[in-house]
């Protein structure tokens, strides 16, 4: 189950801002946050950027993808894209309910009237590897979906976009990278705890995952 944001609300850049701060996440046009009876497994956690230390099979990730160009994208429907996305989740994500996903199915999950969204391209030369689309916040970066080419895991393009996405939201003064949510036993998740530091959103406040409450 999940708690909507109230849809009589008129969500925006700023508004949203503030419920990622408690927990919600944005699909399409709605911010909405896990809701289950008697289960907290999904963890709401983001990276303090002006502390993250990279490790060392991480930081040879970002030397191996130095080649790429990075472009900014104004968030539309693009071909190319919808492409790459296609041979991602039939090939990565099979059987996961995003099988074989139709253009409005992919616009609905990705676009938003009401948010700063950027696609940005991954591109070596001027081939297409990956796309991260990324929500602009107030107080930060939220990393919304990364798809990439599955013919290029030895590049790990995955873990780049996020080191990309890192230093994109330093670059900018933002402090935090939102990377959604983090379930401790679901493999497809695991990535995520490998960001060091990391806060988690629970009990009603930030903590340091597995560590002591962050004084705000």
């Amino acid at each position: 189950m999940s708690l909507l944001a109230d849809p009589y609300t008129r969500l925006s850049k700023a508004v949203y801002s503030q419920l990622v701060d408690y927990g919600f996440r944005r699909s399409g046009e709605h911010a909405y946050r896990p809701h289950c009876r008697n289960c907290n497994e999904c963890v709401p956690v983001r990276v303090p950027v002006a502390q993250f230390q990279p490790r060392r099979s991480q930081r040879r990730t970002w030397q191996r993808n130095q080649d790429l160009r990075v472009i900014p994208r104004i968030a539309s429907y693009d071909e190319e894209h919808f492409a790459l996305y296609r041979r991602y989740i039939d090939q990565r994500h099979p059987g996961g309910g995003m099988d074989s996903p139709d253009r409005d199915r992919y616009l609905e999950f990705l676009l938003s009237s009401w948010c700063d969204t950027l696609f940005y391209e991954f591109r070596l030369n001027s081939r297409l590897l990956a796309v991260a689309v990324v929500d602009h916040l107030l107080q930060g970066l939220s990393a919304v979906y990364t798809f990439f080419d599955p013919g290029e895991s030895c590049r790990g393009l995955g873990t780049y976009a996020v080191l990309w996405q890192i230093r994109e939201a330093e670059r900018l003064g933002l402090p935090w990278l939102y990377m959604g949510y983090w379930i401790k036993d679901c493999a497809k998740m695991s990535y995520k705890i490998d960001f060091q530091p990391m806060e988690a959103y629970r009990d009603g406040r930030w903590q340091r995952l597995g560590g002591d409450p962050i004084a705000t």
